[in-house]
């Protein structure tokens, strides 16, 4: 296997091909839209130049590494499974990159959901060094593997728990993310919040799907900044959920407000519908964190390194459900 500073190489030649405009390349992102009609080519480039710009640029690979002290050449290399999600573009991709960079060996099942975009980064991955493709193996079934990492729906990881019981794992579930407002936020800061809720259908787990406001909150400058994204309504699959939930709201005869593209419903529930945003009031701020499950949240806006507007641009150290996939890593031996 390359090392350390190879892979690291690898990884920087890999971004000049991402952010540029090979035709081959371009084709292939067409392909997935054509596969998974949520994967739009707008969004497929917002998350090409996020992991572009927060998990491949050579100098934070260098600061990220360095934070773990990995050897230049891994001593036991494992095999580790890893069962892709496909709710957005490339959403597996961190966990491709920590155990590449890592120096194991990686047997990858790809999201039906999400089949070639990742694909084709290992083939141009392996293209440029055949020694990359001894470590990297894309397989229908996952076995032998020496650890996994798998993430799936609240059903699913309860099968990941019991079929990868014997074996050192990383299970994720359900998680969404949420927001806090203090009712005092301009425009600027409420077209940011747009951004957490909308990119991607908000059908990722680091989407704002709820928002808690200070009681008395005036809704209507938000639901004007909203209208940002009002595009998300030609796409047929998005716009049929805004309909079906908006029937809903008016067959059980709830409160509910919509500027055309999106419903608020004030719900308890912090993961809410596609095309459904959820909202509670508060009196005290302090209240609100008594009140999250935090097994239920990936991040909360508007708190903390959380600013508005970031939710979707996490960096390599975010690690999904909180924990740390490179240290895992670290700490696995091959057989």
């Amino acid at each position: 296997m390359l090392n350390l500073q190879q892979r690291i190489q690898i990884l920087s030649l890999l971004r000049e091909y991402i952010t540029g405009n090979d035709p081959e390349w371009s084709q292939v992102k067409a392909e997935a839209t054509r596969q998974n009609p949520w994967f739009i080519p707008d969004f497929i480039e917002i998350a090409v130049q996020n992991i572009a710009v927060h998990f491949l640029d050579p100098v934070k690979l260098n600061n990220w590494v360095g934070l773990y002290h990995l050897p230049q050449q891994q001593p036991a290399p494992a095999n580790i499974g890893i069962t892709m999600a496909g709710n957005i573009p490339l959403v597996g991709f961190h966990d491709f990159l920590c155990v590449f960079i890592s120096g194991h060996r990686q047997t990858i099942k790809l999201s039906s959901k999400d089949p070639v975009l990742l694909k084709h980064i290992i083939h141009q991955m392996t293209s440029r060094e055949e020694a990359i493709a001894e470590h990297i193996t894309i397989a229908d079934r996952l076995k032998g593997c020496d650890a996994y990492i798998a993430t799936g729906s609240d059903n699913t990881a309860r099968y990941f728990e019991y079929y990868f019981r014997n074996h050192p794992h990383i299970i994720r579930k359900n998680r969404t993310s949420v927001a806090i407002l203090k009712g005092n936020e301009d425009a600027d800061t409420l077209n940011k919040l747009a951004d957490d809720v909308f990119l991607y259908f908000g059908l990722g787990c680091r989407n704002v799907t709820k928002i808690y406001v200070p009681s008395g909150y005036d809704f209507l400058p938000l639901l004007e900044v909203f209208k940002k994204y009002d595009r998300l309504m030609e796409n047929h699959k998005y716009k049929h959920n805004y309909d079906y939930n908006l029937a809903i709201q008016i067959m059980n005869q709830r409160l509910y407000m919509t500027n055309g593209c999106v419903i608020l419903s004030e719900n308890a529930s912090v993961f809410s519908p596609i095309s459904v945003l959820h909202f509670e009031y508060y009196n005290q701020e302090e209240d609100i964190g008594k009140a999250l499950d935090p097994n239920e949240l990936q991040c909360i806006a508007g708190t903390g390194k959380n600013a508005f507007g970031t939710a979707q641009s996490p960096c390599l150290t975010d690690y999904a459900d909180g924990v740390d996939t490179l240290l895992f890593l670290k700490q696995i031996r091959g057989k």
